[in-house]
């Protein structure tokens, strides 16, 4: 189950901060080409916003339990994941993105079996 666990904090880390770095680095016009139309209906203060907390997430969910620093961290670093993708899954929803929204459901089962997992441990 440890192995598990690990896999499924790095598949998330990456997968947040590549979208969080790309959400805090790229101009409105790459950020649509990379990460979808649904930018255009969110404000550029609130997905710089996201961006930011997608990173502390990332760094959240790999971090403690690596160094043995308050752990439970990655609990809540996985909670807050959790509650990105349903966010994320009603915006994808709205905008009739459906692949989007299948994908946002697996990131929030990894997120939520993450959550158990360290609260397990």
């Amino acid at each position: 189950m440890n192995s598990t666990l690990w896999i499924v904090r790095v598949v998330l880390a990456v997968v947040f901060l590549a979208s969080g770095t790309a959400m805090l680095t790229l101009s409105r016009a790459r950020m649509i080409a990379r990460l979808g139309a649904w930018i255009e209906a969110v404000p550029i203060g609130a997905v710089r916003l996201l961006g930011a907390l997608e990173v502390l997430a990332a760094i959240g969910l790999v971090v403690p339990p690596l160094v043995g620093i308050a752990p439970m961290l990655a609990a809540a670093a996985a909670s807050g994941v959790f509650l990105v993708m349903v966010g994320a899954i009603v915006l994808h929803a709205r905008e009739r993105e459906y692949l989007q929204v299948v994908m946002n459901l697996a990131l929030a089962a990894m997120a939520v079996f993450a959550t158990w997992g360290q609260l397990a441990s």
